[in-house]
Order: C-alpha cells, then sequence, then structure tokens
C-alpha cells in the first residue's frame, strides 16, 4: 500500500489514465487529475466516490496552475500528451507545447524529493532493424513529430538523474476512454464491424502491450523506485514482436470470417519498424498478465458495444 502519497496525474481522463486512476486509488494513493476534459466522458465517473481521489479542469500548459499543483503531490505522472503521429502532424504547434515543452516546465517546478514516472514511445526507435532488438541502448530515430517530441521530453527527464522513463509499446485493450486508432484496436474493430482490412506494408513490425499491464507497470515502478531511478525502461510484451500480417492471423484465430488483404502498392504513413527487447523491465521482477490472444477477445466482446463516431483520438 501506499500510505496516503500524493500522485499528480496530468492528462489522467484518456485512454491509459481511466484504467491508472482506478489502480493508484485501489492501492491507496491520493490522486488528483489535471485534464482539460474535453469529451465530457464519464470515464473517471466511478473514482469519485473515493475521498482520495481529485479532479481538476486545467490545461498543463498553466503553468501557475501547474505550479500550485506540484507543490502538494509526492508522485508525478505526466501523461497529459497529444498522442499518435496523425494528432500530432495536424496540430504540431500544440503537439510541441504539450509533449515537450509543457514537461520541460514541470521538471523545472519539481524538488529532488517528489518522484517522476514519465510514459512515453516505444515508436521513438523508429524505422529499426527488424531481424534486431532494440533495447533502451538502442540509437532513438524517430519518424514523426509525435516520436520526436516525446523522445525530446524523455531526454529532459533522465537528465534530471532520478526520474523513470516507461517506454511503451503499442497499447490495446478496452478502456473507458477507448481509443479505436491504435493498431490493435483498429484491426480488430475492423474484423468485427466490416470483416476487412487492407495492409500497407504488412511485414513491419512493432510491439504491443494491454492498457491494463502498462498500469500495473505504473505501480510496480513506484514500488521499485529506488532501484528504477534514472533509466528508461521499454515496456512491452516479449512475446508479441509481430507483423500486420501476423497480427491479422492472431485476430483472425477469434474472427473466422475476416478477411486481410496486403496492397501490392502504396506506403504506410507511419513508417515505424522494429522488434524491442524488454529485458530491463523483466529483470526488476515486472511481468505482463494480458496476452494478445486475451486482449483480442476482450475487444471482440467490446465492439459489439462501441460506437466508431464516438471514439477516436482528436483534439
Amino acid at each position: 500500500m501506499s500510505d496516503g502519497e500524493r500522485v499528480l496525474l496530468t492528462g489522467g481522463a484518456g485512454y491509459i489514465g481511466c484504467i491508472l486512476v482506478p489502480a493508484l486509488l485501489e492501492a491507496g494513493y491520493d490522486v488528483t487529475v489535471l485534464d482539460r476534459f474535453p469529451h465530457a466522458d464519464p470515464g473517471l465517473a466511478a473514482c469519485c466516490r473515493y475521498s482520495t481521489f481529485h479532479a481538476v479542469r486545467g490545461d498543463v500548459r498553466d503553468l501557475g496552475l501547474l505550479r500550485r499543483l506540484v507543490a502538494k503531490a509526492d508522485i508525478v505522472l505526466p501523461l497529459a500528451a497529444l498522442v499518435g503521429a496523425p494528432l500530432c502532424a495536424r496540430s504540431p504547434n500544440e503537439a510541441v507545447a504539450v509533449n515537450r515543452d509543457a514537461v520541460r516546465a514541470l521538471l523545472s517546478l519539481l524538488s529532488r524529493e517528489q518522484r517522476l514516472v514519465f510514459p512515453t514511445t516505444n515508436s521513438g526507435y523508429g524505422s529499426g532493424l527488424a531481424a534486431e532488438y532494440c533495447t533502451e541502448e538502442s540509437p532513438l530515430r524517430p519518424v514523426s513529430l509525435y516520436g520526436t517530441s516525446k523522445v525530446e521530453a524523455e531526454a529532459a527527464v533522465l537528465e534530471r538523474g532520478d526520474g523513470v522513463s516507461l517506454r511503451l509499446a503499442t497499447v490495446f485493450g478496452m478502456s473507458p476512454r477507448m481509443r479505436l486508432d491504435l493498431l490493435v484496436n483498429d484491426f480488430t474493430h475492423r474484423a468485427v464491424t466490416d470483416r476487412t482490412v487492407v495492409l500497407f506494408e504488412g511485414h513491419f513490425k512493432r510491439n504491443y502491450i494491454h492498457v491494463r499491464d502498462i498500469a500495473a507497470a505504473f505501480l510496480h515502478t513506484l514500488a521499485n523506485y529506488g532501484a528504477m531511478s534514472g533509466r528508461a525502461y521499454n515496456v512491452g510484451l516479449s512475446d508479441a514482436n509481430l507483423s500486420k500480417l501476423e497480427l491479422c492471423a492472431k485476430i483472425k484465430e477469434q474472427v473466422p470470417d475476416f478477411v486481410y488483404l496486403e496492397a501490392p502498392i502504396g506506403e504506410d504513413p507511419d513508417r515505424r519498424n522494429y522488434i524491442v527487447s524488454n529485458e530491463r523491465i523483466e529483470r526488476t521482477g515486472w511481468r505482463p498478465n494480458w496476452t494478445l490472444e486475451r486482449g483480442i477477445a476482450e475487444l471482440v466482446k467490446g465492439f459489439e458495444m462501441l460506437n466508431n463516431a464516438r471514439f477516436g483520438n482528436v483534439a
């Protein structure tokens, strides 16, 4: 248990936050969520039963507000970000301001006694070598503004010397604030609703991780902060470095009439192609609980209920 330690979580009403915040509350943390709450989703409504839950409507770029909230926190988890290459490309100035500059401003407000766990993306590995595992020591070669802004923010976190960066694999799974633009979620949704998908560069590989395992990784990091601080950690499923074609084959096992075709011409605008080693965090004792197969089964059930028009990663 956390003995009531105070956590400030920026961007906590998003896809990951709606899973992480209840997990933190259940573990005994006092949690303040700073978010613009732009979608008016009730994703955190059930958290209001906790006296230790506090919601603050505001923007992470409001330095005065941030200063007041940081002063009350023992732990800071900066989730606020414009997530994904397409969204950042549509709003490049806002992407840099939120993804990089707001993190740098946050760091300037922290004391050495306050702990910081920063979620970034393993998309920083870029186009990589598909036959060579990317470790935390591999060069970072982001291929999008999203990747670049997160890599630059992570550099500032690690320069601080005692923060932790979690380099998250491509996330999947059900959340109250659902996202359908993530690869596993997207392909499974297409399998359930359209029964078909056309792939561009189907051999491109990525690593994957369930959203609930991300929440577990945060809790594990906080419990082992002294041993883990000052480093970056890849967080993904070690048995799920899969190409798009391999991912579709996994989905077809559970949606038998799903048809997937590879386009003979055309390029994927997101040029990421790499495999990842998660050995460093596994050596600390962390293990994921959700297999890709279990997550796909969860999504198949969930997509019987969801409306594509409502759930997307839009500003």
